[in-house]
């Protein structure tokens, strides 16, 4: 989970003293900047986005019809899970295989993008759902939807749509997992982490609800005409998140081991989203960079400089990690800080360039 846009937009605009003090409210009378300045590409940007929706849709289409042959089989049987890994163990485990394969390759589509649709006010409300959002035990931050399962049964506002898909199909979260028996898949008489049993009637409802709402993503990212506004907004909102994510990080198997808190981040260190996720900011900068250089050259020039080396920072890390470096608590939160310093004060340098230009900056 990451900040929410309006305050991740307020800590930018306060950060590190390179804008003008909060509350000095002159973006009332401004004009709202609704074309691209010369040399500037937002289709480039849309466009991006589109090719990621698109793999999300694909990814999500593979991931419902997987979690159906699951839920056919399950009701082959009067879902005895039992019974179930009985006469079927090598089917099951097949399936279970590919549903988290599923989820490893379609984490990456959204993560990508996640800049620009948590980014954009316009489309914010799609990551609370697919990537942000938590549970109903957290009202304010909570998901807007249930998921309704075949059998009748109400899940009322059970997380977002990937910690659904990925802590049924890895065995992180209990609620979702069928009941009563262990999910023993390769049949040597122990359970490693990775085995699970999903219960089959809730993990089809979930991934056939995400598919159903990856497509309206798509639908709402064809429609949406980007603005100068959105893509410096977008930067702004989704740079200085960099402390959070490594608490995520810190939090999780890849530092916790056994001992995380966190269910989620395990089939891809968070690393790898923060990577991602930067990969995708430092594509929406380099289109608009011509815009922010109209408000300061030089200034533009060492704000891509800083991006950039925020994102190889990331990436070092995240390699380091995927070739065997183990990082503790201490270290994640020095790296995490680190991280966060650097991210805000790229904000503050895009925030100064967009009050120069007379853009104001939304908030969702």
């Amino acid at each position: 989970m990451i900040a929410r846009p309006a305050l991740a937009l307020a800590a930018a605009a306060c950060s590190l003293a390179l804008v003008t003090a909060c509350g000095d409210d002159k973006s009332s009378g401004e004009q709202r900047a609704t074309t691209p300045a010369k040399g500037e590409d937002l289709a480039a940007v849309k466009a991006y986005l589109l090719a990621h929706t698109e793999r999300l849709v694909n990814d999500t289409t593979a991931s419902h019809n997987n979690a159906e042959e699951y839920y056919k089989l399950a009701k082959s049987v009067d879902f005895d899970y039992a019974r179930l890994l009985d006469e079927h163990r090598a089917e099951v485990r097949r399936m279970v295989h590919q549903a988290q394969e599923d989820f490893v390759k379609a984490n990456p589509a959204y993560e990508e993008m996640e800049g620009v649709v948590a980014g954009v006010p316009s489309l914010a409300d799609f990551d609370v759902n697919i990537d942000a959002g938590g549970d109903a035990s957290d009202p304010e931050n909570a998901v807007s939807f249930d998921v309704t399962t075949p059998a009748g049964r109400t899940f009322k506002q059970p997380g977002n749509y990937n910690y659904l898909i990925e802590t049924t199909v890895f065995g992180t979260e209990p609620r979702f997992l069928a009941k009563g028996v262990k999910p023993d898949l390769d049949g040597d008489g122990k359970v490693e982490f990775g085995e699970a049993l999903p219960d089959a009637d809730f993990y089809f409802a979930a991934a056939r609800d995400f598919e159903k709402y990856a497509r309206e993503l798509d639908e709402a990212a064809r429609g949406w005409q980007p603005t100068s506004s959105d893509a410096l907004t977008a930067l702004v909102v989704m740079t200085p998140t960099m402390s959070d994510m490594f608490e995520a990080w810190k939090n999780s198997r890849a530092v916790a081991g056994d001992k995380a808190t966190e269910k989620v981040f395990v089939a891809a260190s968070r690393l790898q989203d923060i990577a991602d996720i930067l990969g995708g900011l430092v594509l929406i900068y380099d289109n608009v960079e011509p815009l922010v250089a109209k408000a300061d050259r030089q200034q533009a020039t060492q704000t891509r400089e800083s991006l950039s080396k925020l994102l190889a920072f990331a990436a070092e890390l995240r390699d380091k990690e995927a070739g065997g470096r183990k990082y503790t608590a201490e270290e994640a939160d020095t790296l995490g800080a680190q991280a966060q310093e650097r991210a805000e004060a790229i904000a503050g340098q895009i925030t100064q360039a967009a009050a120069k230009l007379d853009i104001q900056l939304e908030e969702s």
